[in-house]
């Protein structure tokens, strides 16, 4: 993975751990959460305070999420926000943590001004041995405190000083007192300054997780249903395979998730299909190992030509889409029985776009870019199992024409609001919503 790394496509704006202060805290929070200590004195943490270096260290990288369920958290400061979340097993723990230090920031400022901030993503479900456990979440809640309790410290000062001012003799009550005092003494004065964390309880309606190779639940849209690699039976939801095109095309269609990824001819539109096309030949050229050995455009153009006739399908209906945008060609039609048919589409905007958009790129894998945006787990695992001219060209190719320019590529691949009316992409109607 050291080319991912080196061009910052890997392990990119983790937190720096490297003040003694810092490493202290750290530990504290590992002893407090897990019982254990690190020997580095210097290392990398992400969003949630998980540690590759640290993962490494102890061979274990569930250190801070035994079961996979309940993710535990270690907050060293605000800036965490800004970093990538690691070790990912549920696509909404990166929302629901940043929306929790958004909503805690002054505490948390505050508070990690001198302790580290330890807890748990509290899920409704403490394992999913069976998949069909996974339906039974549906809710998280966020339980955090400082090490030395601070929170629930001041928490019981703050029932103690309403006790105080309610009851008539509370002045005559020395124990009461002299409690209240023991305890303003670590949370300072909690009525001019409270400490106490927002901790609203997130929706868990939809989202993917990693348990059981891969599993996708849709139950906010009007025809909700599981999507799965490994599928299963789950009473009163529709679980389709994940490799039965034409079904997951219908329910995506049905549910109004998708449009096509270019809307009309014109420029833009040819430019987002050629850099497609050049991904899926990159893709299907390293499979063949046929990749030229250095990186460069006009050698991908002569191993294509060379090699055309074995391309694999999608890259010639690809290449149909691609004339027709640059006014070459008619309107090829392409269903879900074509391989490029996903290739074709993105999610709708809404409150589903990420995860339509992680559902697509696993359908349509080949799209190298596509699938470092939008499914980085499914992304390292395919990395890690590539030949080596693939993963070359893969991370220069990323770091050309992605890592400049993130958010810039991002709107042009994904941020359109209204898809224009263009030629349908059609969907075999196959299904129960048929």
């Amino acid at each position: 993975m050291h080319r991912l790394i080196r061009h910052g496509l890997m392990f990119g704006g983790l937190f720096e751990v490297s003040a003694p202060a810092l490493v202290d805290r750290y530990n504290r929070a590992l002893a407090h959460l897990i019982g254990k200590r690190t020997a580095l004195d210097s290392f990398h943490i992400d969003l949630s305070g998980f540690s590759p270096e640290v993962g490494d260290e102890f061979g274990d990288m569930d250190y801070l999420n035994p079961g996979g369920c309940n993710r535990q958290i270690i907050l060293l400061s605000t800036q965490q926000r800004h970093a990538p979340l690691l070790e990912m097993k549920f696509s909404t723990t990166q929302d629901i943590l940043r929306a929790f230090i958004a909503a805690n920031e002054a505490q948390l400022f505050t508070l990690t001004a001198r302790d580290a901030v330890a807890g748990e993503l509290q899920n409704s479900v403490f394992g999913v041995p069976d998949p069909a456990r996974l339906l039974d979440i549906r809710s998280v809640t966020v339980e955090a405190d400082t090490t030395t309790g601070i929170v629930r410290d001041a928490e019981e000062l703050d029932r103690l000083v309403t006790r105080f001012r309610e009851e008539e003799d509370a002045w005559w009550d020395d124990v009461l007192v002299a409690r209240m005092i023991g305890l303003a003494q670590t949370t300072g004065d909690v009525s001019r300054a409270p400490v106490r964390f927002e901790s609203p309880v997130y929706q868990q309606d939809d989202f993917w997780t990693a348990h059981h190779g891969g599993v996708y639940i849709f139950r906010s849209v009007e025809q909700p249903a599981v999507v799965a690699n490994a599928p299963f039976r789950a009473p009163g939801v529709e679980v389709l395979d994940l490799a039965d095109r034409h079904l997951i095309a219908t329910f995506l269609r049905a549910n109004g998730l998708v449009q096509p990824i270019v809307e009309g001819r014109g420029q833009a539109a040819a430019g987002i299909l050629r850099e497609k096309l050049d991904h899926l030949v990159i893709d299907a050229l390293g499979a063949m190992g046929e990749l030229p050995d250095q990186v460069d455009d006009r050698a991908l153009r002569r191993a294509m030509q060379r090699h055309g006739a074995a391309l694999p399908a999608e890259v010639h209906s690809l290449g149909a889409m691609l004339a027709w945008a640059e006014g070459r060609g008619d309107w090829p039609h392409i269903d879900s029985g074509n391989a490029a048919y996903f290739h074709t589409l993105r999610a709708a905007p809404g409150p589903l776009r990420d995860l339509v958009n992680m559902l697509l790129a696993e359908l349509a894998p080949q799209d190298f870019r596509q699938l470092h945006i939008c499914h980085k787990p499914l992304f390292y695992d395919r990395y890690r199992r590539a030949s080596e001219p693939w993963k070359e060209w893969v991370a220069a190719r990323l770091a050309r024409d992605y890592a400049a320019d993130r958010g810039g590529v991002w709107a042009h691949l994904y941020a359109s609001d209204v898809a224009r009316p263009m030629p349908k992409v059609a969907a075999r109607v196959k299904g129960p919503w048929g």
